[in-house]
């Protein structure tokens, strides 16, 4: 049985290219993630950690504890270097055509099902 990504999700996807711009908490994750997407994302807090989990646990993402911008303790999530390289690497085609993939889906009619 084959292992499961870490990131396979477009809420994944999102969430370590918001990380990926510098390290955040949590809350300021979900607020880079609606400024980067010109205010038509919003995600809800209760989706952001579930998502962090594998991130972490594959070694995509690490996170240590600080101080947020109203002085709270907070965690800050940020990618790793291996991340970072492997990201770089990367082509973004693949990301084009799932984003085609999708779009196709969504405005599929009834009669082409």
């Amino acid at each position: 049985m084959r292992k499961p990504n870490c990131c396979t999700s477009t809420l994944d996807l999102l969430i370590l290219k918001a990380v990926s711009l510098g390290p955040l908490h949590g809350y300021a994750v979900l607020s880079r993630i609606e400024q980067i997407s010109g205010q038509r994302l919003f995600v809800e807090q209760g989706a952001l950690y579930p998502s962090l989990i594998p991130a972490r646990a594959s070694g995509v993402a690490k996170d240590q504890w600080g101080k947020s911008e109203n002085n709270r303790r907070a965690k800050f999530y940020e990618l790793t270097a291996k991340a970072v390289n492997g990201y770089r690497k990367k082509p973004t085609g693949g990301n084009a055509r799932v984003s085609g993939a999708v779009t196709a889906a969504l405005a599929a009619r009834p009669q082409q099902a």
